[in-house]
């Protein structure tokens, strides 16, 4: 039997919170408003504990509907939501979660908008795997003063948050994207920065240890969608749920914009490695690279 909206009580709702966070900090949480561009897997396992958390406002955004191939890992993908558009069905979700909770849903076009929207949000949230409108989202986080908090494409659970002053991403892993204007992001471009951020995490990650490097190989080579997995994706979006915490609470700590790795198999966190052990790997991880993608190209 369902539970009404009238008997909804935020109090209760979040009682069990409080021990973990203070009242206080619960009550700043439900004034606090979080952007989420992309709802789908990591994005759409974020914004599902930041609700359950008591986040009071979400603008969400996404351009894609819920596919039978979402269902391996994506929070709100189930049988009832394929062929839905994710932002909407995501929306309602948290409207069941919360019915008090504030949505606002935009499609793709958000990134027209993202120098009137961050401004009014607390922190944001990358969930989308498109290039240009992550570099996008970065850049306007600067200039508006606003944390991002993004996570890698890898095989292991991991995070990384763009405070204010940091360095961009683009800057850190050495995207070819540095000092040009967005409209020069093409097809290509995006590739380079594909494969710039898998050298990253190959560089500063065992996740290499944890994939069928064949397929990888594809994956670089543009020939394979990106590979993904229900618990990574859900540990992930747990851990961008916590840095977006973090930030909202004003909490110390974090990864910085050079990330953090959770390898379950060995029970250890994997940080970056420093720059002169980080420039040797990094150069014979590019070798590597370059081998997979030739023998991907057969």
């Amino acid at each position: 039997m369902s539970t009404p909206a009238a008997a909804f009580d935020y109090q209760e709702f979040t009682t069990r919170n409080i021990g973990f966070i203070t009242q206080a900090q619960q009550s700043r949480l439900r004034r606090a408003h979080v952007f989420v561009a992309g709802v789908g897997g990591m994005g759409g396992a974020a914004v599902g504990c930041l609700a359950r958390a008591g986040v009071g406002e979400f603008t969400i955004a996404d351009l894609d509907v819920f596919e039978v191939s979402n269902l391996n890992r994506q929070l709100f993908a189930t049988l009832d939501t394929i062929g839905q558009d994710k932002a909407q069905a995501t929306a309602a979700a948290l409207r069941r979660i919360n019915p008090e909770v504030q949505v606002k849903v935009l499609d793709g076009r958000w990134v027209e908008e993202v120098d009137a929207l961050l401004p009014t949000v607390d922190v944001a949230i990358n969930g989308c795997d498109d290039t240009k409108a992550s570099v996008t989202l970065m850049r306007a986080g600067k200039r508006h003063q606003k944390t991002i908090i993004d996570a890698f494409a890898a095989t292991l659970p991991n995070v990384y948050a763009v405070k204010p002053d940091d360095p961009r991403p683009e800057e850190v892993f050495g995207y070819p994207t540095v000092g040009r204007p967005l409209s020069a992001i093409d097809k290509a471009m995006a590739g380079e920065c594909l494969a710039k951020e898998i050298e990253w995490v190959m560089t500063h990650s065992s996740s290499v240890d944890h994939v069928d490097l064949d397929i990888a190989g594809e994956v670089v080579a543009g020939k394979r969608k990106r590979i993904s997995f229900a618990p990574m994706v859900w540990a992930t979006g747990c851990l961008m749920a916590y840095e977006a915490v973090r930030t909202i609470l004003a909490l110390p700590g974090g990864p910085g914009p050079g990330g953090v790795f959770y390898n379950p198999w060995t029970m250890k966190a994997e940080v970056p490695k420093p720059g002169v052990v980080s420039r040797a790997k990094a150069l014979l991880v590019r070798r590597f690279m370059a081998s997979l993608v030739k023998k991907a190209g057969r």
